[in-house]
């Protein structure tokens, strides 16, 4: 009988010599399934060994998304200083129409003057407003806020933002000595959504000649800003900035037949009544009192003209170009004069005698340079208030 539990040797049986070959292919068997095995496990080895390399190596790469260049640096900082000078305006209009009372409501954007409550727009974002909501960058909201006048020559207007003290207000820069292919930021309520965007690009041109529109109105505006920075509906009347944070331009028109171009007035052509309104809390704007051509080459063959920038100091039909009893007539100045500087910044260098006068607020004294029959001639003018 054979035991089945008989711990002796197979090879020993009577079967022993099928056995042992049978024991001769489980042992080849064997041996191939733990060679199998064991290269099995060294690939797996090097394998998970490299998916473990892979894995460090994953988490030891830097996000290259956190990666900050220079210019997004100097952008983000610019967000970061100007941002809290940068409202929101809503306004509320009515009109009444045979179909009835309809209610209106726009947007549009704003720089603060002073912690008390003084606010820089377009004067197209305020027209016509029956109520004025104005929202800080934070969200908070002021309901008590009017508009205290406008420019009565360019697309500016002055909010103010009632039982405030302590807004943060906006530094402002000199657009005389702006660039072309100099880096801008803009900042505004972008599309009405009441909350401040940042875009950036270039200033592409500068003393650029606008016919603006909005709705019936059509405003001719001079001296702009052109940049590639995109301003967008509700960016008008917000802040076009350097790379220092300080307001260089009022963001106020796209060019509706091209990609990109947008223009802002120059922040100069706003400070002499931004200063006299701080001084007095009265909105008025410094004029000479002349009418004039700015001499291009063609006004300069029109007329014959000696030089090929500057005023021509001139009026239509017969008709005198010096107004009355106005600050230029008391200085002497006198038709077809040629102004060629405003204190000593060249008429064109830097803006039309219009925008470079606004510079300088009401009462200030300042000297001008004239061409008068060929020779040079300088006169003192004391600067008063506009009246239309």
């Amino acid at each position: 009988m054979v035991n089945n539990n008989d711990a002796t040797p197979r090879h020993y049986t009577a079967v022993g010599r099928k056995s042992k070959m049978k024991s001769a292919k489980y042992f080849i068997v064997v041996t191939v399934l733990l060679l199998s095995c064991f290269t099995a496990g060294l690939g797996g080895g090097y394998i998970a060994l490299q998916i473990g390399d892979r894995t460090t190596n994953r988490a030891v790469i830097p996000d290259g998304n956190a990666v900050v260049s220079q210019e997004e640096e100097d952008i983000s900082a610019v967000a970061s200083k100007a941002g809290p000078s940068v409202v929101s305006i809503v306004t509320a209009t009515q009109s009444r129409s045979v179909f009835g009372t309809q209610n209106q409501q726009g947007a549009g954007t704003g720089i603060i003057l002073t912690a008390d409550g003084y606010v820089l727009t377009n004067k197209h974002v305020v027209a016509g407003s029956q109520q004025l909501t104005v929202i800080a960058s934070d969200g908070t909201t002021y309901d008590d806020a009017r508009v205290i006048g406008t420019d009565p020559l360019n697309d500016v207007a002055f909010v103010k933002i009632n039982g405030v003290s302590d807004l943060k207000p906006a530094t402002l820069g000199d657009s005389g000595s702006v660039r072309i292919g100099q880096k801008v930021v803009a900042i505004g309520n972008s599309l009405g959504e009441f909350q401040n965007t940042v875009t950036s690009g270039i200033i592409s041109g500068t003393g650029r000649p606008v016919t603006a529109s909005e709705g019936n109105s059509v405003e001719t505006l001079t001296d702009l800003i052109q940049t590639d920075a995109a301003i967008n509906p509700g960016n008008s009347g917000g802040p076009l900035t350097n790379l220092s944070g300080q307001v260089i331009g009022i963001n106020t028109a796209v060019a509706q037949d091209a990609q990109g171009i947008g223009f802002a007035i120059p922040i100069n052509s706003a400070k002499g009544m931004i200063n006299n309104l701080i001084k007095t809390g009265k909105v008025e704007r410094a004029y000479i009192g002349v009418n004039y051509l700015t001499i291009t080459p063609d006004v300069a063959k029109q007329y014959n003209l000696s030089v090929k920038k500057g005023a021509y100091v001139f009026g239509e039909n017969n008709q005198s170009a010096v107004i009355a009893d106005g600050p230029a007539a008391k200085a002497g100045i006198k038709d077809k004069d040629i102004i060629v500087k405003v204190g000593d910044i060249e008429v064109g260098e830097r803006g039309s005698v219009a925008s470079l006068v606004s510079e300088y607020s009401i009462g200030e004294t300042i000297e001008l340079t004239l061409l008068r029959d060929g020779k040079e001639v300088k006169v003192k003018v004391a600067l008063e208030a506009y009246t239309s």
